[in-house]
């Protein structure tokens, strides 16, 4: 079993309230998770992004994550981010597939203070500490 992004897998559950249906897995049975949803934002909601840090910060305390008024949403992204590594241990999931460039997922690069940036969302980083292998999808 792995875990996929849900807008991956054809969830409208994007900040926009589409889905970036993208991704077919063969190996195994899938677990579709939205890290946002998961700690509480609704979809729709306003496009997030990093303040002072990535993913990796903000588990740390030191960086935050605001919407497009500026609003600290901080607390829901490490809600979701604490709940889909819950799932996944509950699941013994090691393997999960998420989407580049959001501010939960992508494992690559995200926006920090208006600038693509190499670094993890929250709940990558959340998922790597827990030792589950992150695949980049664009």
């Amino acid at each position: 079993m792995v875990a996929v992004s849900g807008c991956l897998a054809g969830l409208k559950c994007r900040y926009d309230g589409r889905s970036k249906a993208r991704i077919v897995v063969k190996e195994a049975a899938i677990v579709a998770l939205c890290p946002e949803q998961l700690g509480g934002l609704p979809t729709p909601r306003l496009r997030a992004h990093f303040v002072g840090g990535t993913g990796e910060e903000v588990i740390a305390g030191t960086a935050r994550v605001v919407n497009a008024l500026g609003e600290d949403v901080t607390a829901a992204y490490l809600r979701g981010a604490r709940e889909t590594v819950a799932i996944c241990k509950r699941l013994h999931i090691r393997k999960a597939y998420l989407k580049e460039k959001s501010p939960s997922c992508g494992v690559r690069f995200v926006t920090v203070d208006g600038k693509l940036t190499r670094g993890m969302g929250v709940a990558a980083a959340m998922l790597r500490k827990a030792r589950v292998r992150l695949v980049s999808v664009p």
